[in-house]
């Protein structure tokens, strides 16, 4: 049996529908659960009617079943990069050296730590809007956040021991952009989303880096489309990682996972 609407939650989502918000009457609930006074109500009704994505008007996102911080104009974590999470956790252990690179806010990051226990944190972003929040998110953990281009901020010692390094970079196509729902074309970065003309520009720069920074062992997972998946196990395998592709149906999701067999030997920084 559904349950019944509030008159105030009932007319919030009338308005939220009209705009286009397929959960609407979900997406009510929460903004009346989450607003300290009806002026602020009707500010955040205003937001998310114009657009602004719910996570931005709320101030956080849910994943993996935690809840975090996501400010407005931050990558929104999605659902399907919880299967990326889930594989890398299977793989990682207490006090793993873990390395979140395109963090965002950190999602990943945070979620492996709940899932593994305590672990050696790092994260990077190129975003100095996502570097914040990613550091409000992990901060409590010991998590270390950098901002800049890739494995170029990351500390020198952290070369030949990381046993998880985890990315979930930009790899939608840049011809692709203008076909993405206008919540993520209009309000979350481009640099977030933009993966250059086939999609795997950064992808490419994260699998090439990767071997010298890796373990003995370690492991790289890499979200990416089912369609750049085979490619991007290719440059996996040119990097000299053993590498193998997975897929949830349910979610939608793919991942390149790549494993080091001597992550101790050289290689350059992306």
């Amino acid at each position: 049996m559904a349950l019944s609407l509030s008159p105030a939650v009932a007319s919030i989502a009338a308005r939220l529908r009209a705009a286009g918000c397929v959960f609407a009457e979900d997406e009510a609930r929460l903004l009346v659960s989450a607003a300290r006074t009806p002026a602020e109500l009707d500010d955040m009704v205003d937001r998310r009617a114009g657009g602004l994505p719910l996570e931005h008007v709320l101030g956080w996102a849910e994943f993996c079943g935690l809840r975090l911080a996501v400010d407005p104009g931050v990558f929104v974590p999605r659902p399907r990069t919880e299967f990326l999470v889930r594989r890398a956790a299977a793989l990682a252990r207490p006090g793993a050296v873990v390395v979140d690179l395109c963090c965002g806010s950190g999602a990943m990051g945070m979620a492996l730590a709940a899932a593994v226990g305590p672990v050696e944190l790092h994260a990077v972003d190129l975003d100095p809007a996502a570097v914040r929040c990613a550091r409000r998110n992990l901060a409590p953990l010991g998590g270390q956040v950098y901002e800049g281009d890739l494995y170029a901020v990351l500390p020198a010692a952290l070369r030949g021991r990381v046993d998880v390094l985890v990315a979930s970079p930009p790899y939608v196509p840049t011809g692709a952009i203008g076909l993405l729902p206008p919540e993520a074309r209009v309000h979350e970065p481009r640099v977030a989303l933009d993966g250059g003309a086939d999609g795997l520009d950064v992808v490419r720069r994260v699998v090439a880096g990767a071997s010298g920074w890796l373990a003995p062992g370690g492991h790289l997972l890499v979200e990416t489309s089912e369609g750049q998946a085979r490619e991007t196990a290719e440059a996996a395998a040119r990097a000299g990682l053993a590498a193998r592709l997975t897929y949830d149906e349910e979610l939608d999701a793919t991942a390149v996972i790549g494993t080091s067999a001597d992550g101790a030997r050289g290689g350059r920084p992306g």
